[in-house]
């Protein structure tokens, strides 16, 4: 399945094209800050990340903004703003054929999807502490909300698991693209040398 998102993305993205080539110490650089993210989020099993103050920033910027369309845009502004951001940025560099930053604004929204999910499975509980940008003496639990809204509210936790598992899977896809670039460049150059040096002479 991660190998079918790779290739999807590959495609999506036009990847033979003239995209920015990575050198191998940024592609190891890179690769480790991955690496480390990625073990580090699976050891807190779902907890609040680092990462997930700047994203919760996003979130309350977005109910705000999100409020002059009313209650109901207003309530799905803050998710809605928190995952548009980086996909809006990584559409930004898919135009500028940037590779490690378009890898860094993907991976950073399938990260969000982590984030929500977490909020998602405590739509029932409500045990999670809540933040707010208004009146501190209202405080509405989002997931909560919007799963009462549509009759799913028992299913919080099967949805968020389900968006946790494609958050991952985004976050891994990711990462494979940014290796499979790396490592088609580093081909293309063993072949060019090869052709220019078929001998190994120097």
């Amino acid at each position: 399945m991660v190998n079918a998102c790779i290739q999807a993305i590959a495609e999506w993205t036009e990847a033979e094209q003239d995209w920015r080539p990575v050198s191998p110490p940024a592609l190891v650089a890179w690769l480790g800050f991955y690496l480390v993210f990625l073990v580090y989020a699976f050891r807190m099993h779902g907890a609040f990340l680092f990462i997930d103050f700047p994203n919760l920033v996003v979130h309350e910027a977005g109910h705000l903004l999100f409020c002059w369309f009313g209650p109901t845009l207003m309530i799905w502004g803050g998710t809605v703003l928190e995952w548009s951001v980086p996909l809006a940025l990584a559409a930004y560099f898919i135009t500028e054929r940037h590779t490690t930053a378009f890898a860094l604004c993907l991976f950073l929204f399938f990260e969000n999807w982590l984030y929500t999910a977490a909020y998602m499975a405590d739509a029932r509980a409500m045990a999670l502490p809540l933040v707010t940008t208004g009146d501190s003496g209202f405080v509405e639990h989002d997931w909560h909300t919007i799963f009462s809204s549509l009759g799913v509210l028992p299913y919080d936790t099967a949805i968020a698991s389900v968006v946790r598992t494609l958050g991952w899977a985004g976050m891994l896809a990711t990462v494979g693209w940014l290796f499979c670039r790396g490592m088609a460049r580093a081909t293309r150059r063993a072949e060019q040398k090869a052709r220019h040096d078929p001998d190994g002479l120097q």
